[in-house]
């Protein structure tokens, strides 16, 4: 089923996003926490796709078996990363007799340790290059990625909107935001969104903060920004393993229920494929949704 009929039966939509395990030991993990969360009946999940397709084989094979044989609807990220054309029409052909209908297209982040995103010489340097030329591949449901608090590489937020409206130009139907701890910055952002035309849902995307070393390198990724007073809470209790993730659920809960409550089409979990802190959420939540 494609996400965007789900759309049309669902005001909201609760989702997750998981990446491929890395051995056998996180295998293990991960399929004990994707049962807890299968349990929740989520809308869809995601299947995240490594830097320069890192994870190319591990991914597919991921989509494949939750799509096939949970029954979960699953969308494929998708990046252009170190891609030729050639490559990118036999990686989506692929996807396409697995019977992916959805793909969250990306440009994906550079490599690990260049740095500096180069676009493959027979390639694409921009995520609207890539959703216009898999739009003429197969009639997926294409989703794209929003930046509340701007791509790390955007000069200012007119730039970034107007790179925003080029995806959906280009074909994607719906967008997914990047991590943020700050509700008003995705307010604003949606604001200035529907000011410039950009009609489609824009789906807040949240990862609680379960653990303390958590916080450095949730900045590190993007340009979010953890308020003062949470920061500085979890500063005091981070010797205390317990506290610290009830402080993070609890945050995370006030911030879900505030999005719900003020328009947001949904929620989609960067789970980092956990279950405990999604599942205790949900709990909490369910009442919101649909």
């Amino acid at each position: 089923m494609k996400i965007s009929e789900i759309f049309k039966k669902e005001k909201h939509t609760f989702s997750f996003e998981f990446f491929p395990p890395k051995d056998e030991i996180s295998a293990v993990d991960f399929g004990i926490n994707v049962g807890q969360l299968i349990k929740l009946s989520p809308s869809f999940i995601t299947v995240t796709y490594g830097a320069g397709g890192s994870t190319r084989e591990r991914t597919f094979a991921l989509v494949d078996y939750l799509q096939n044989r949970t029954g979960l609807v699953t969308m494929a990220h998708y990046t252009c990363v170190n891609a030729p054309v050639a490559k990118i029409d036999e990686d989506i052909s692929h996807l396409r007799d697995l019977g992916i209908e959805n793909l969250m297209l990306l440009r994906g982040d550079p490599p690990k340790g260049t740095g500096i995103f180069r676009a493959h010489p027979e390639g694409f340097s921009y995520s609207n290059e890539l959703i216009s030329h898999v739009k003429h591949l197969g009639d997926f449901c294409v989703g794209g990625a929003a930046y509340p608090e701007m791509h790390p590489e955007s000069e200012n937020m007119e730039s970034e909107i107007f790179n925003l409206k080029k995806k959906i130009e280009a074909g994607a139907e719906f967008l997914v935001t990047q991590m943020f701890f700050d509700n008003q910055a995705y307010f604003n952002f949606v604001e200035k969104a529907r000011q410039q035309g950009i009609s489609c849902r824009i789906i807040p995307g949240i990862i609680p903060i379960t653990n303390y070393r958590q916080i450095n390198k949730f900045l590190s990724l993007s340009n979010a920004k953890i308020p003062e007073d949470l920061k500085e809470e979890l500063e005091r209790i981070k010797n205390d393993p317990e506290k610290v993730y009830q402080t993070g659920v609890d945050f995370a809960i006030r911030q879900c229920h505030e999005l719900l409550q003020n328009g947001a089409p949904g929620i989609h979990f960067y789970t980092l494929n956990k279950s405990k802190a999604a599942v205790d959420i949900f709990e909490t939540l369910k009442g919101d949704f649909r």
